[in-house]
């Protein structure tokens, strides 16, 4: 072996390699970016750097398989992020939303503004910030502009269908009419370029919350939920014909036809089979037992009797998320709390009219209350767990963080609701301030229930009242079984997406401690569900540590994994790339060291200095 020869000796790791072996402890060598050698008490004469690693796990840098990072790449393609997370692949352009068609701007239009903001809840000027950057025009500019761009994970990408349709028809009759066949032939032909330039495959998007943000549209959902069942077919013969992947979202406002679409996995029934990635494998609070429903679906589907290959996304942590007042992608779900959402960031005005109308009222206090006054059918169906609305609405499940009145911090919301109630019947002794009291006495209507108390919210303090939810997965109960199930696929973290509502970067290392409470065995299959398994499955040549492999790997640390808690270390930053706050994790001591083609990129505590400063990582073209 010339050991001369290698840039780096990792010595002393437990190696868990992606095959899902059981780890050996081993050192491992690497040279001009990829793996070198392994074994042993490899030589380290001549050697440019040695690491010890001892104690700590070292494993194939992890994919993140459900990104927004579409956007943000363009202002910092560090991703730092992401890669002080040990993920060193990440995959964009899902939900039907992406970049590769460039701004497609036209006609004062401003698609990835439009379709953004509400979907990903992102507000405008961030938006526009990102698109400034944008200078190519088709898939091909799209894939060489990462060329010049000091990318640090690699990336992949999904043709995003709502883009499509809008580079075929323009984004106004993308959502009021259907394509003619000359629009139809023109998708198939620009997605058959895409494909044979290696896209991962197409994205759409099914869910009933994702609007559009721009007038006169702002109660038109994005332009994917347009199309018709044929259209869809149509594209994805076209990704089955090259053996990509369709990433879609459900149906859920009309559960048996997303049932009837996700049948197009069938190699049976439609010629070949199509790789189907779909969200999500979460355990909802509000209708806990759906997922087991998806699961078996899922299981029938790939069965001989389909010959399907589908699988459900996986979170590996609490699906937490925040909420600025009303402005949450909770309650793009309800028309009445959309219509405020829809009102400009800093149109405060255009809210405090909406909260005051007495029609607006009226529909509201029926979207809060529907399915939950025990006395109709609706109420019967969220009894058994099948909710016409996924939205958590009761108010015990939703938690002040940086609260307008001190008291209130960390107090659920039914907690304060049952203050109020009491001050108002007279115990005035209940107050803890004076900065409570004149909270609770400009309060100008009598809180009979939750949607009153909202009311009482949303008009005292607008978008200033911040609280978090438990939407999925709460507690954790179940979340590993669900990671290990074979009908889901664990990596699912939405990075990039809801910049100041959720903070999912950390999925991958949540994974990886489930696992590690059970035994080494679990934590080498979950390693290989992390790292060899997605990229497999989307044709990617990442996500083991073979001779020849690319050197992308993180080393952790198992003992600080231990007594770490996602919860603990979510926080919300201001970041100068954005001019904006986001929400980010940043646990500490877990990630000891991120390598990207052998070069590294976090040393545990900071980034290298060298990082930035030119690509380590770089498009990946589905094989």
């Amino acid at each position: 072996m010339a050991s001369a020869a290698w840039d780096l000796i990792v010595q002393n790791a437990t190696i868990f390699d992606g095959s899902g072996q059981l780890p050996v402890v081993q050192d491992i060598a690497i040279r001009g970016g990829l793996i070198a050698a392994r074994g042993e008490h490899l030589p380290v004469d001549g050697v440019a750097e040695v690491i010890d690693a001892q104690g700590q796990w070292l494993l194939p840098g992890m994919l993140d398989i459900h990104t927004h990072l579409d956007l943000e790449v363009e202002v910092d393609p560090r991703l730092t992020e992401v890669v002080r997370h040990g993920t060193t692949t990440v995959l964009m352009g899902n939900c039907s939303l992406g970049t590769c068609f460039g701004t497609q701007a036209d006609d004062g239009q401003e698609p990835i503004v439009d379709c953004f903001t509400r979907v990903e809840n992102i507000p405008k000027s961030v938006l526009r910030k990102c698109s400034e950057a944008m200078h190519w025009r088709d898939t091909a500019g799209y894939l060489s502009h990462f060329d010049a761009l000091p990318l640090g994970p690699n990336v992949a990408a999904f043709v995003p269908h709502s883009m499509l349709r809008i580079e075929a028809m323009g984004l106004e009759a993308s959502v009021s009419r259907a394509p003619t066949g000359a629009e139809l032939e023109r998708m198939e032909s620009l997605l058959e370029t895409a494909m044979q330039q290696g896209y991962l495959g197409l994205s759409t998007d099914g869910l009933p919350f994702h609007y559009l943000s721009n007038d006169p549209n702002t109660e038109k959902r994005i332009p994917t939920q347009f199309a018709s069942f044929g259209e869809l077919r149509r594209l994805l013969k076209v990704v089955r014909k090259y053996d990509r992947v369709w990433q879609t979202t459900p149906i859920i406002e009309n559960r048996l036809k997303a049932l009837g679409y996700f049948m197009l996995t069938s190699g049976r029934l439609f010629g070949k089979t199509l790789k189907t990635s779909a969200l999500s494998a979460v355990e909802l609070a509000v209708a806990p037992r759906a997922i087991k429903g998806l699961m078996s679906f899922a299981k029938l589907l790939n069965s001989r009797i389909f010959k399907g290959h589908i699988h459900f996304q996986a979170l590996g942590t609490n699906f937490r998320i925040w909420s600025d007042g009303i402005v949450s992608p909770l309650f793009e779900e309800l028309p009445s709390t959309a219509q405020l959402i829809a009102k400009e960031y800093d149109d405060r005005a255009g809210r405090m009219a909406l909260l005051n109308d007495p029609q607006w009222v009226a529909e509201f206090r029926r979207d809060w209350l529907h399915g939950r006054t025990g006395d109709d059918f609706a109420s019967w169906k969220a009894a058994r767990g099948l909710p016409d609305n996924l939205v958590i609405r009761e108010l015990s499940m939703m938690t002040f963080d940086r609260a307008p009145v001190a008291q209130w911090e960390g107090q659920t919301l039914a907690q304060v609701m049952s203050a109020l109630q009491s001050f108002q019947a007279g115990s005035k002794a209940i107050v803890r301030s004076d900065e409570e009291r004149t909270a609770f006495e400009q309060c100008d209507l009598a809180i009979n229930d939750d949607a009153d108390f909202m009311l009482y919210l949303m008009r005292s303090f607008d978008k200033n009242f911040r609280f978090w939810a438990d939407v999925g997965n709460a507690g954790n109960v179940s979340t590993l079984n669900y990671l290990l199930d074979e009908s889901a696929l664990p990596g699912f973290n939405d990075s990039g997406a809801h910049i100041t509502n959720m903070a999912f970067f950390d999925g991958n290392l949540m994974s990886l401690k489930w696992a590690q409470q059970r035994d080494d065995a679990t934590v080498a299959h979950m390693v290989r569900r992390l790292t060899a398994e997605p990229a497999q499955f989307f044709g990617l040549d990442v996500g083991t540590l073979d001779i020849g492999a690319k050197a992308d790997m993180v080393l952790i640390n198992p003992e600080q994994l231990r007594g770490w808690h996602t919860d603990d270390t979510r926080q919300l930053e201001y970041r100068t790339i954005f001019e904006h706050e986001q929400m980010v994790n940043r646990p500490e001591g877990i990630v000891a060291g991120v390598w990207v083609a052998g070069e590294q990129v976090w040393t545990g505590e900071a980034y290298a200095e060298s990082f930035g400063r030119q690509p380590v990582g770089k498009y990946l073209r589905a094989a």
